[in-house]
């Protein structure tokens, strides 16, 4: 076993008053989901119509905190950004109150990352982040409990800048994380082998070869967080590609072919030190691998913090066979408008319903559509049934539709655990088959497994003809079928019968004729690339929070390539 530096020993015995603190806290958030999930919510949503009553939104719609749940339900409907856009256009320019209440104090502005309309700012108040920073070192303790060895470890946690922008009043706007981490105390900051200052790196290419030449160059990571496990897969193929300049590098210290402001080197002065130790090991791994494996790198790597759920589980298969032997633990479903979920075990999308942070409504899918829906509170869900999550928050949102479809999949005690389905814009439906994201992603693994398929890419879109169908794109990894034509054809047939497993609408519209049998396209790199980067440009959140879509409903989609082998 390798011996644990002294230094991270102390380190993790210094902060054991901390992780007590937050362990009694886990405690009580799980003692009120055990058996006060109603009472806990109701009283929560008097809290949240009290902090906000004095604003200018509240008292138009006569939201105080004596007002009843049939009051602010009959008050406010169910609602997207509109009901609340021109209110945060008016808190942007500095009129805080149209939104807020006094004591609310602005810190930021988050900012989703659609992909296809101009990014919304997303109010981050003070309350809003410290229940954000309580959810995340709920989940942390729960992670150390479960993983010991981690609280003498560092993580590698890459996050985002909350700079990116600034709004009329000079707010800053961007991500969450990066004002969390710009805020950790210098103790806390140690346990980080990512500094925050890396997040303020704009360009893409230059944060990831900076992201992993600070990591390669600490052997005491024991986890990694991050939003989207393709950047974790990304990162591990980029070490290999670059392990020489990398190892170089390390060895010499600085960093190479990247030209970074005099601010962001001073603060990464300590950690860009020579290492030629470090560098001889990485190099011994190198020669004796032929790549920079992470397992190897990163002998004490124990967990993987990264969504786990919807269309994120296409790059698992892949991300356990670059990581091997490692636990990934999804931190939960979590956006820009708030946290919703804790997960508190390994290996797992579904997560208790974080029932101290936010107000909670559940819209069932079947009422999606109804102009008087029937709407359900938190102790009201049932196992196996799939709804739209709606969110009330500290930051002025009320009975928000994220968008977001989650499924039951138990009880706590009394409290819902939820897992992230797709996006609702995520459903196609030519003929009514309505066809979800996670089904897609569902078939598509499966098929991969039975044919013996890698895949690094892939998405299913919709395209005309007599009958219509689907035509999935896809790029397979370096080791694919020698014989590919042969591979596409089976796969195609597998992709097919799989879908029509998993949705009884799909499987009826293919046995009437109605919907033709799924063609599966082969896509080079480059196009690919073209395509991941026309997104990312048009997405209005940062590189990390880009979710590559295993379904479009767009049936044009195919017009943005003009070549492959189709079967």
């Amino acid at each position: 076993m390798t011996q644990i530096p002294a230094a991270y020993r102390l380190r993790a015995l210094a902060a054991t008053f901390f992780r007590r603190s937050i362990t009694r806290s886990r405690k009580d958030f799980l003692q009120s989901a055990k058996t006060l999930c109603r009472q806990t919510q109701r009283t929560l949503l008097t809290d949240l119509l009290r902090l906000n009553q004095s604003s200018e939104f509240s008292r138009k719609h006569g939201l105080t905190e004596r007002t009843t749940l049939a009051e602010f339900r009959n008050q406010i409907p169910v609602s997207d950004y509109e009901l609340v856009r021109s209110s945060i256009e008016q808190v942007a320019n500095g009129n805080h109150g149209a939104l807020l209440g006094e004591s609310n104090q602005l810190q930021m502005f988050a900012m989703t990352s659609g992909t296809t309309a101009a990014s919304k700012l997303i109010p981050v108040t003070t309350r809003f982040l410290d229940d954000y920073r309580r959810g995340w070192q709920t989940w942390g303790i729960g992670t150390y409990s479960d993983h010991v060895m981690l609280q003498k470890l560092n993580i590698m946690q890459i996050s985002s800048t909350h700079q990116k922008t600034r709004s009329a009043d000079g707010t800053p706007c961007g991500n969450i994380s990066g004002l969390v981490a710009a805020m950790q105390k210098r103790t806390v900051q140690s346990m980080y082998t990512i500094p925050a200052a890396v997040a303020e790196v704009k360009d893409a290419d230059a944060k990831r070869y900076l992201i992993l030449r600070l990591a390669l160059a600490d052997p005491w990571i024991g986890m990694t967080i991050t939003a989207n496990p393709s950047t974790l897969v990304q990162l591990a193929e980029l070490a290999n590609v670059q392990a020489t300049s990398l190892i170089r590098d390390i060895h010499n210290g600085g960093v190479s072919g990247i030209d970074l402001p005099a601010h962001q080197l001073q603060h990464l002065k300590k950690r860009l030190k020579p290492n030629p130790q470090r560098a001889s090991k990485l190099q011994q791994i190198l020669d004796r691998c032929g790549a920079l494996p992470p397992r190897e790198c990163w002998p004490l790597l124990q967990a993987l913090g990264v969504w786990s759920g919807g269309s994120a589980a296409a790059y698992l298969p892949k991300l356990k066979q670059i990581y091997d032997g490692i636990v990934i633990r999804d931190h939960g479903l979590h956006a820009s408008e708030g946290r919703m979920t804790l997960p508190i075990h390994d290996e797992t999308s579904s997560g208790l319903l974080e029932i101290q942070t936010h107000f909670f409504e559940f819209l069932p899918i079947a009422e999606a559509d109804s102009s008087t829906p029937v709407v359900l509170e938190a102790h009201e869900l049932q196992d196996g049934a799939e709804y739209f999550i709606l969110l009330t928050t500290s930051s002025g949102l009320y009975r928000y539709n994220i968008r977001d479809v989650v499924r039951c999949t138990g009880f706590y005690g009394a409290t819902p655990l939820l897992e992230f389905r797709h996006k609702g814009a995520h459903i196609s439906s030519i003929t009514g088959e309505k066809l979800t994201e996670s089904q897609v992603v569902e078939a598509v693994n499966s098929a991969a497994q039975v044919c013996g398929i890698n895949l690094d890419l892939f998405t299913l879109t919709p395209q005309w003809g007599t009958p219509p169908g689907y035509r999935l794109f896809v790029k397979f990894a370096a080791n694919s079928p020698s014989d590919r034509d042969i591979a596409l054809r089976h796969f195609a047939d597998v992709v097919d019968a799989k879908l029509a497993d998993g949705n009884v609408e799909y499987q009826e519209k293919r046995d009437s004729g109605r919907l033709s049998k799924v063609n599966v396209e082969m896509l080079p790199s480059e196009q690919w690339a073209t395509f991941t980067f026309t997104r990312q440009s048009r997405c209005g959140g940062s590189v990390e929070q880009y979710k590559h879509p295993c379904l479009l409903p767009d049936p044009e989609f195919s017009d943005l390539f003009r070549t492959g082998a189709t079967a």
